[in-house]
């Protein structure tokens, strides 16, 4: 396979979920013509010592992802929302440590 035909292929993120995991973990990027061929080689590539359960694979160009500047009208909103957060909640005593 020529590196021109592999250039053409579009580029996957690869996401494992570890034995000891609950969640998928993004392990890296592979180009494949598709998906299947996607998974087969995020296996190869990404479990070879069987420490993984589950394979996602994501084509890259499905995935948004936020800027780096706009971290403050994304997340600075949400402090302003108290009652998320349970910190004027006492706690008796017989509940013990939470």
């Amino acid at each position: 396979m020529s590196a021109d035909a592999r250039n053409e292929w579009p580029l996957w993120e690869v996401f494992v979920r570890s034995k000891q995991g609950l969640e998928h973990k993004h392990c890296g990027s592979l180009h494949a013509a598709d998906a299947q061929q996607a998974l087969q080689m995020a296996r190869d590539v990404y479990t070879r010592r069987q420490e993984g359960v589950s394979i996602w694979v994501v084509p890259s160009s499905a995935i948004t992802a936020s800027l780096p500047d706009e971290k403050a009208e994304l997340f600075e909103p949400m402090a302003d929302k108290i009652y998320r957060h349970p910190t004027f909640y006492e706690i008796p005593d017989e509940v013990g440590h939470m």
